[in-house]
């Protein structure tokens, strides 16, 4: 659910490049090496968050055995193309072991371990592992723990992560730690996450804040909340949303000295 969202802050770095001169601001050179760390991470996190949703289908309340059975059954029935193997409460998939598995129109390849360790009615937690997990461009291998609680509807991941883009190799190493609700109250119309992410890159650490985003489905970008960017470089970078009308959310960048604001309409 974050892929929306992360992919929008190149838009803006390439933007305040081109319309802020100053010293302290992002040069050209600076704003497409963020443009191209955000989105190489972002890709990756993405990868991770689909695997994610495979380990979501059983039913809360049993025993954590009977749940990882009920992952296990699911996905036997939707993908021929893996090899899955049960121990216990662990699930270990490989993917394309006896076919080519496809996920939005993409190759997947590697291993994948699910490990479902509470079932509670009020909270479920699952543990993943993934060793050179592929979509055929990006490469990862890390983990990620996510919680759900029931009682204030929520789901917590915290992921540890490294990847590469294949086609020139490009690594890069990062955690994250997000919270992701239903938008008043109704998945269905939409997702609020809170969180950060940092990670190592080829030109050093950075950092992401997400504060308070508000996503709706039907929106292409987020509708409120701000997203902050420490770079490497001492400069940091905050984008802001706000809805105008039914159709129009507009998007303010602030940088070190000055501000750019887009309307952006979702026709």
């Amino acid at each position: 659910m974050t892929r929306k969202t992360l992919t929008l802050v190149p838009l803006f770095l390439l933007s305040l490049s081109g319309c802020q001169r100053r010293e302290d601001s992002l040069t050209a050179e600076e704003a497409a090496q963020a443009s191209e760390e955000l989105q190489v991470g972002s890709t990756a996190e993405s990868l991770s968050g689909q695997a994610i949703e495979v380990g979501t289908h059983f039913t809360i309340g049993g025993a954590v055995e009977a749940a990882a059975n009920d992952v296990k059954a699911f996905v036997n029935s939707q993908m021929a193309c893996a090899d899955v193997t049960l121990s216990g409460h662990t699930l270990t998939i490989e993917y394309g072991a006896h076919d080519v598995c496809l996920w939005n129109g993409k190759t997947i390849t590697g291993t994948h371990e699910i490990t479902v360790t509470k079932t509670d009615a009020s909270e479920v937690v699952v543990d993943h592992v993934w060793t050179n997990l592929s979509n055929g461009t990006h490469e990862l291998s890390g983990t990620a723990h996510v919680t759900w609680n029931s009682a204030d509807p929520s789901r917590h991941v915290q992921h540890d992560l490294t990847w590469t883009r294949l086609r020139d190799g490009r690594t890069g190493h990062g955690t994250g730690d997000r919270v992701q609700k239903p938008l008043n109250g109704d998945l269905t119309v939409g997702f609020t996450e809170t969180g950060d992410r940092t990670w190592d890159g080829a030109r050093g650490h950075w950092a992401l804040g997400i504060d308070d985003l508000e996503m709706r489905w039907v929106d292409p970008i987020p509708q409120a909340g701000t997203l902050t960017l420490e770079t490497p470089f001492d400069k940091t970078v905050t984008v802001a949303f706000e809805r105008k009308d039914a159709d129009t959310i507009a998007m303010t960048f602030h940088g070190p000295r000055g501000s750019i604001t887009i309307d952006v309409n979702k026709l």
